[in-house]
């Protein structure tokens, strides 16, 4: 069954109180004080299309940190872009997370996958799981994510920086995988008039980020933004990656002609690796744009 959170009690169960045989509490502190998420932890319910309340907010919010596009934010209405972006979540967790099925709903093994990668309540980005800024041994600033329509920004150094949804190509037009770089970076007037030529609008964004292959052959593609943000989360492009403007931006700002970008089809790629050099430090603390 789908849970109406709105109508579960209003303080949160301890862990003395769950009693014997009950499932092993949540760790994650934005999620303890919401009592309304015990009947999922305990396969009694599931979060899903028509929900509403303290539980499914507490779900969008930390998708929302974690990078996965949900247009309209955490507003505790679990409609079509909610099963979307936990949709996109399951399909990154589910490589970590057996149990986790790829269906839109939060279930209890979606639950604990949340509960374990989410930050820490205020905080954005991820604690682990993360695709390695390198790509066959090369150093990467970017690693787009096709199957979970994610955006992965990395430091010079290699550590993440920030977390971006995306959108793809479609079966037809496919964002093709493979190592590229940075060749080229249009400002938003450029990115419009490019939109306006080719378009008949400005379906770009603010910015544009050119990309060929690593070799220097025109790969076609881009990183830019997007005047359809409900499409975000999807395969709907022509091959290039699309993000939410305000992410376009920061790619925008941290990227240098010459930079790397690794797309993959999915966050098991073996071209992929590791998060951190050997015998560098942990990294510090991580963002992720909404």
């Amino acid at each position: 069954m789908t849970q109406d959170s709105s109508a579960a009690a209003a303080s949160p169960p301890a862990a003395s109180a769950l009693g014997a045989g009950s499932p092993e509490p949540l760790g994650n502190e934005r999620f303890t004080p919401v009592p309304e998420l015990l009947p999922v932890l305990e396969g009694k319910a599931t979060l899903g299309a028509g929900a509403k309340g303290p539980a499914v907010r507490a779900v969008q919010q930390a998708l929302v940190d974690l990078g996965f596009s949900l247009y309209g934010g955490a507003d505790g209405a679990f409609g079509a872009q909610s099963t979307k972006a936990v949709r996109n979540f399951q399909i990154h967790a589910r490589t970590a997370f057996p149990l986790v099925r790829a269906v839109g709903t939060v279930d209890a093994a979606t639950l604990r996958a949340l509960d374990a990668l989410a930050p820490a309540p205020g905080q954005k980005g991820q604690r682990t799981h993360l695709p390695g800024p390198r790509y066959q041994g090369t150093p990467v600033r970017v690693v787009v994510v096709k199957n979970e329509h994610r955006t992965f920004l990395f430091t010079p150094e290699g550590q993440l920086q920030a977390v971006f949804g995306n959108a793809v190509g479609t079966r037809y037009t496919q964002t093709d995988s493979g190592l590229k770089k940075v060749t080229g970076k249009l400002d938003e007037a450029a990115a419009h008039a490019l939109g306006q030529k080719l378009w008949g609008g400005p379906v770009f964004g603010p910015r544009l980020v050119d990309l060929s292959w690593a070799t220097g052959a025109r790969s076609g593609e881009e990183l830019h933004g997007t005047n359809a943000p409900l499409q975000l989360g999807e395969d709907v492009s022509h091959g290039c990656i699309r993000h939410d403007n305000t992410a376009i931006v920061a790619l925008y700002d941290a990227l240098s002609v010459g930079d790397k970008v690794a797309i993959v089809d999915s966050i098991n790629d073996p071209n992929l690796g590791p998060v951190e050099p050997p015998g560098k430090p942990e990294p510090g603390p991580i963002v992720a744009s909404r």
